[in-house]
């Protein structure tokens, strides 16, 4: 496989973020991303994982999520697959962030968050799995070729 992709089978354990954030510290590192893109990309998968760890399966039995990054003509893009219940976090109203916090219902700013930090989010539901897929443009690497 090439520097600029990557496949990854993690589990439905909260401790393989941690791992998913190593992948992508070291795939930014191998591709000259910036670090502040980097950090986005983390913040995102952060959530989704979360999210999709904590509440998409019903039963305590082991998981598979496949996480898929790749990096062509700027664009860095993530697809997670999971068969975890059927959730499309784009059917979420965007929170309104306006509101004084100890007003505001609990719930729905992390995806807001995901949506925030990256270019592009979208979710299909196919063959029985969630399949989302994040697409951020990567700024050139201060001091590259033009």
């Amino acid at each position: 496989m090439a520097d600029n992709e990557c496949v990854e089978i993690l589990s439905n354990q909260l401790s393989e973020i941690a791992r998913s954030s190593e992948l992508v510290d070291a795939f930014a590192e191998r591709n000259g991303v910036p670090m502040k893109t980097g950090y986005e990309i983390n913040v995102a998968l952060d959530e989704l994982l979360t999210n999709t760890i904590s509440y998409g399966y019903s039963d305590q039995g082991e998981h598979k999520i496949e996480l898929r990054m790749s990096l062509v003509n700027g664009v860095w893009t993530i697809v997670l697959s999971d068969s975890a219940k059927a959730f499309n976090p784009l059917d979420k109203a965007d929170p309104d962030v306006n509101v004084p916090l100890e007003e505001r219902q609990i719930g729905g700013l992390g995806i807001y968050f995901v949506r925030k930090l990256m270019d592009s989010v979208e979710y299909r539901r196919e063959d029985g799995r969630n399949i989302i897929t994040l697409k951020k443009h990567v700024p050139p690497a201060a001091g590259a070729q033009k």
